[in-house]
């Protein structure tokens, strides 16, 4: 009897809960209503609010007396509440597409009002029994629905980031903001235009997952890898400035003393020479103000992702929606590589346009001093001398335009442009450039000239770096200092051993060897390139 009375009373107790709060339920709705038309805001988001109250209400007041005769009242209670509001809410989630004022008004209530009811259940039933009631709740599920959202407003502020981008450059015209800050205003409006979003991102008030947070990322991510290939896609090929090799040629008696005559009849240039004055290259100053444009562009980029992470640890915290903070990391991505696809892709940018700017400074500022004139001649009659006043003009006005932590890097990109153009001096100079024996020693010195400029007492790039980068022009030079017959024997053996893929004793490959024979100033050197390769005369 006992048992049968207890039962009763416990159904008793749940059929009165449920019809009093259905009846409160109904007129906090006709509240809602008409607040809601004399203030606008939106019936949904007002029933959360009052609905809330009516739980709190329902809780501090019946509850207590109620509980002693059905331990999970509250619970019972709570769940009711969670059904009705549910009821009115759910054509709402179904019907939203984007956000508006109106999911921006009702998800964040609707989600704080479900939060509270899960804690009156969690916090008023006995051991384990609250699992029980979580389980029938037809959840909201708002933070999955306003996620979606806010991914498809994410997508289309990412759309409009990388037309800023576009237009951005356009306008640009590669001149320093000011004096101090030497980078172009490109970059300056693309941090602006992201910075405006991220700000927007946040002002959103509704729940979010971290994989919205991760699709910013991706979506800024990208528009500075957009940057930075827009920028290079604005420097002319590194082929089309260097001008094309001239056909190898052995030495001839007659147009050695002919060149030594006239010392050489500007003019000698294959038209084809010419076709790399005709790009349009851009200037030395304006390829600066792109490279600090780009290191601009990833200096900030720790300062935006520290600040993104620090507003998303507020947002959560605030939210008081992570019913686990520990899920946050583990199921988004690791806080420090958020950008690590833009910092690969503008320092790869950097090193191109690095590379670029040396070439572009020795291959067409200096083309008529050093690849055409340089040696010619001879070596003794124009020495690298010549070159060094208007090279160290060249790095002053690079200096005077980089920025301080791009200046090395630059200024490598000179340095082995420079070598290059000594190698193609020596090695494919052209037909009016012939060296002998004892030019060995005066072009070690010139290296040695080149590279004490380079290091400038200690002001320049670092010693060790110079003279790594000097080696490979070093061995070349040093093969001038060999008698003819020595180089023909090491050419001979050098060509069985290149197809085993070994080299010569003398350290170089087939081609390097024949370079050094065609320009070697001696009969025996010329006759040989002749029945062996069947090298054109220089003069023919």
């Amino acid at each position: 009897a006992m048992e049968s009375a207890t039962i009763s009373d416990k159904e008793q107790i749940e059929f009165y809960v449920t019809s009093s709060i259905k009846n409160a339920f109904t007129r906090i709705i006709q509240d809602a209503e008409a607040i809601s038309q004399a203030t606008n805001e939106h019936p949904l988001a007002l029933l959360a609010e009052h609905t809330k109250k009516l739980l709190q209400r329902d809780n501090t007041i019946y509850m207590p007396i109620l509980s002693q005769r059905h331990q999970n009242a509250a619970a019972v209670s709570a769940s009711i509440l969670h059904k009705l509001y549910g009821i009115k809410l759910r054509p709402f989630l179904n019907n939203a597409e984007h956000l508006t004022e109106d999911t921006i008004a009702v998800f964040p209530a609707a989600d704080s009002l479900e939060h509270d009811i899960m804690q009156v259940i969690a916090s008023s039933c006995a051991d384990g029994t609250s699992d029980a009631y979580c389980r029938k709740l037809n959840l909201f599920k708002i933070e999955t629905v306003s996620g979606t959202l806010v991914l498809r407003w994410v997508n289309s502020q990412l759309a409009r980031i990388l037309n800023w981008v576009d237009r951005a450059i356009q306008q640009e015209r590669w001149v320093p903001v000011s004096p101090q800050q030497r980078h172009g205003s490109s970059i300056v409006e693309v941090y602006r235009i992201v910075e405006e979003t991220v700000n927007q991102f946040f002002a959103l008030e509704v729940p979010m997952r971290p994989g919205e947070l991760g699709s910013l990322f991706r979506g800024i991510d990208n528009a500075f890898q957009v940057y930075a290939k827009t920028v290079l896609d604005k420097i002319a090929n590194k082929e089309d400035i260097v001008p094309p090799v001239p056909i190898l040629t052995r030495y001839s008696r007659e147009s050695g003393i002919k060149a030594f005559v006239k010392k050489e009849l500007k003019d000698t240039r294959i038209p084809d020479v010419l076709k790399s004055v005709e790009i349009d290259v851009a200037a030395t100053s304006t390829l600066c103000v792109q490279l600090n444009s780009l290191h601009y562009a990833i200096s900030q980029l720790n300062k935006l992702e520290d600040s993104i992470w620090a507003r998303w640890t507020r947002k959560k915290h605030h939210d008081k929606l992570t019913k686990n903070p520990a899920e946050e990391t583990a199921k988004g991505f690791q806080k420090k590589d958020s950008f690590d696809g833009s910092r690969k892709d503008i320092n790869a940018a950097i090193d191109r346009m690095c590379e670029f700017t040396g070439t572009k400074i020795i291959f067409c500022d200096l083309r008529e001093p050093f690849i055409e004139n340089l040696y010619k001649p001879s070596v003794s009659q124009s020495r690298l001398e010549s070159v060094m006043e208007p090279l160290d003009m060249v790095l002053n006005q690079l200096c005077d335009v980089i920025m301080e932590p791009l200046r090395d890097r630059v200024v490598t990109g000179l340095l082995q442009a420079s070598l290059d153009g000594l190698v193609r001096v020596i090695l494919d100079g052209g037909p009016s450039r012939v060296f002998s024996l004892g030019d060995a020693k005066l072009l070690e010195e010139d290296l040695e000239i080149l590279k004490e400029f380079f290091i400038s007492g200690g002001d320049g790039l670092p010693r060790g770096v110079v003279e790594n980068q000097v080696a490979r022009v070093r061995q070349v030079i040093k093969l001038q200092g060999y008698e003819t017959r020595e180089i023909i024997e090491d050419l001979r053996s050098a060509s069985e051993l290149e197809m085993q893929g070994g080299r010569g004793k003398l350290g170089a490959d087939t081609k390097t060897l024949l370079r050094i024979l065609c320009h070697r100033g001696e009969s025996e050197a010329s006759q040989f390139v002749k029945k062996q390769f069947k090298i054109p005369k220089s003069g023919a």
